[in-house]
C-alpha cells in the first residue's frame, strides 16, 4: 500500500506535533511547570503510539491516538483559562507545580523584549537583604505566550483528530476488501465448474 493523501499528511501532523511538544517540554522544565511537563510527557509518548501506527497500518494504535487528542484539547482549554483567569482560575496559584514549588512560566522574565533586574528591598527589618525581581520592557505578556502555545496544539490536535479518523476508516476498508477478495478467490477455486469436472470426467478407451 503506498503513502496515501490522508496517511502522509497524518504522518506530518504527528511529527510537527512531536516537535511542539518538546519544544513546549523544554520551556515547562525551565520553569518548574509540574503539571505541564506531566501532560506533555503522556502527549509525546501517545504522539509517538499514533505515528507508529499510521507507518504500521495498525488502525488500533491511531484510535488511542485519536482518544488521546480529545483529551489533549481539553487540557490546553484549561491552561488558557488558567492564565486568562477564566472561571475563578488564578495565575498566582501553585496549581501548575503541584503546590511543591512557588515557581512560575519560564516566558514571565525570559520573555520577548523583557529585560530582568534584581531589586533589593529598600527596607528590610532582618540582617539579610531580601532581593525581588523586576520584569520590564516586555513585548508580549507571558500569559498570552502561554495561550498561543496551547491555542496552536488545539488547532494541530484538532486537525490530527479529523485526519486520524479518516485513516483508520481508509485501513478499515483495506482489511475488509481484502479479506472478501480473498474468500472468493478461495470459494471460486473450489466452486468452480471447471476444476469440479475437468477432474473427475471419465475417459473411454475405444477397442
Amino acid at each position: 500500500m503506498g503513502c496515501c493523501t490522508g496517511r502522509c499528511t497524518l504522518i506530518f501532523l504527528c511529527t510537527l506535533q512531536l516537535l511542539a511538544a518538546m519544544e513546549r517540554q523544554i520551556f515547562d522544565f525551565l520553569g518548574y511547570q509540574w503539571a505541564p511537563i506531566l501532560a506533555n510527557f503522556l502527549h509525546i509518548i501517545v504522539v509517538i503510539l499514533g505515528l507508529f501506527g499510521t507507518i504500521q497500518y495498525r488502525p488500533r494504535y491511531i484510535v488511542v491516538y485519536s482518544i488521546w487528542t480529545a483529551l489533549w484539547v481539553a487540557w490546553n482549554v484549561f491552561v488558557i483559562c488558567f492564565y486568562l483567569e477564566v472561571g475563578g482560575l488564578s495565575e498566582d496559584t501553585d496549581l501548575m507545580t503541584f503546590n511543591i514549588s512557588m515557581h512560575r512560566s519560564w516566558w514571565r522574565e525570559h520573555g520577548p523584549g523583557c529585560v530582568r533586574r534584581e531589586v533589593t528591598a529598600p527596607v528590610s527589618r532582618s540582617l539579610d537583604e531580601h532581593s525581588y525581581i523586576s520584569v520590564s520592557g516586555c513585548i508580549l505578556d507571558f500569559k498570552y505566550l502561554e495561550v498561543i502555545h496551547s491555542s496552536f496544539q488545539i488547532l494541530l490536535s484538532l486537525v490530527g483528530f479529523v485526519y486520524a479518523c479518516y485513516v483508520i476508516s481508509v485501513f478499515t476498508e483495506d482489511e475488509d476488501s481484502f479479506d472478501f477478495l480473498g474468500g472468493l478467490d478461495s470459494y471460486s477455486y473450489h466452486a468452480s465448474p471447471k476444476h469440479s469436472h475437468v477432474e473427475l470426467k471419465p475417459v473411454f478407451l475405444s477397442k
